[in-house]
C-alpha cells in the first residue's frame, strides 16, 4: 500500500490582523474559519458594517477642532506581530517630550512630531455585551504607541446608529486582556483544525452560522424532537 503524506491545507498568518482579536473574543471558531481557512460569508450585519465604514475607508486627512484627523491609517507593531488599519486616528502635533526626541518615526518631512493620539473605531450598532470591541481598539493603541513613541491613555468607539462616542480607557486590566487575547489567538490559529462548534448567543446574527452549523454540536439527548417515528 502506498504511503500518503497528509499536509495541512491552511496556515495561520505570520502577522496577526487586528480584526482577528475581535473575531477571537466574539467566537474562537469564527476567527479560525476566517483567518486560517479563509472562509467568509456576508449577511445583513456585515453589509451594514461595511456601509458604516464607508466614510472612513478612503485614506486622507483633515483638521477639526484642533485635531488632525487621519482616515484609514495603516497600523503595525513589529514587537507584537500585529498589522491592520484604523478607521480614524486623531492626533495633535507639538514639541516632543524627552521620551520622543529620539523617535524619528513620528517626524515626517520636518513636520512637528505627534505628541498626542487616539484611535477611533466605527461600529454600526450600540455597545456590545462582550469586550471584543474594546480589545481591538486597545490593540490599535498599542500599535500607535510603537509607531509614534508615546503613551495613549484612551480611544473612542463611534456608534453610527446613535451617532454617539464612547470613550475607552486603556488601563492596565484592558492592556493585559489585550495581550492575553493575542497570545490565545496566536495559539488557536496554529492549531491543525478549527475549534469545535458550540451553540451560544453569539451565533445569532453570525454570517458563518450556515457553515459552522453549531446546532449539529448539540448532544442528541438535548436536541428537540421534530416528530415521533411512525409505527408500521
Amino acid at each position: 500500500m502506498a504511503d500518503f503524506l497528509i499536509q495541512r491545507p491552511f496556515a495561520a498568518p505570520e502577522t496577526i490582523p487586528l480584526s482577528a482579536l475581535n473575531h477571537h473574543l466574539y467566537c474562537e471558531r469564527r476567527a479560525y474559519l476566517i483567518h486560517v481557512e479563509r472562509v467568509f460569508v456576508d449577511n445583513e450585519h456585515t453589509l451594514l458594517g461595511d456601509l458604516a465604514h464607508e466614510a472612513v475607508d478612503t485614506p486622507g486627512y483633515e483638521h477639526r477642532a484642533g485635531w488632525e484627523i487621519l482616515r484609514a491609517l495603516p497600523l503595525y507593531s513589529d514587537t507584537l506581530g500585529l498589522t491592520g488599519k484604523a478607521d480614524l486616528v486623531e492626533i495633535r502635533r507639538g514639541t516632543p517630550g524627552a521620551s520622543q526626541i529620539a523617535n524619528l518615526k513620528s517626524q515626517i518631512h520636518d513636520r512637528p512630531p505627534v505628541v498626542e493620539a487616539r484611535p477611533v473605531e466605527y461600529k454600526k450598532g450600540p455597545a456590545r455585551r462582550w469586550s471584543n470591541d474594546q480589545v481591538q481598539l486597545c490593540a490599535q493603541a498599542l500599535c500607535l504607541e510603537e509607531m509614534f513613541g508615546l503613551r495613549i491613555p484612551a480611544g473612542l468607539i463611534y456608534h453610527v446608529a446613535s451617532a454617539k462616542r464612547d470613550e475607552v480607557a486603556f488601563d492596565e486590566p484592558l492592556r493585559a486582556l489585550t495581550l492575553a487575547t493575542l497570545d490565545a489567538l496566536r495559539a488557536s490559529l496554529a492549531r491543525a483544525a478549527a475549534p469545535l462548534a458550540v451553540l451560544k448567543p453569539q451565533c445569532d446574527g453570525c454570517s458563518l452560522r450556515g457553515i459552522c452549523l453549531p446546532e449539529a454540536a448539540i448532544a442528541p439527548s438535548r436536541r428537540t424532537t421534530l416528530f415521533e417515528p411512525r409505527e408500521y
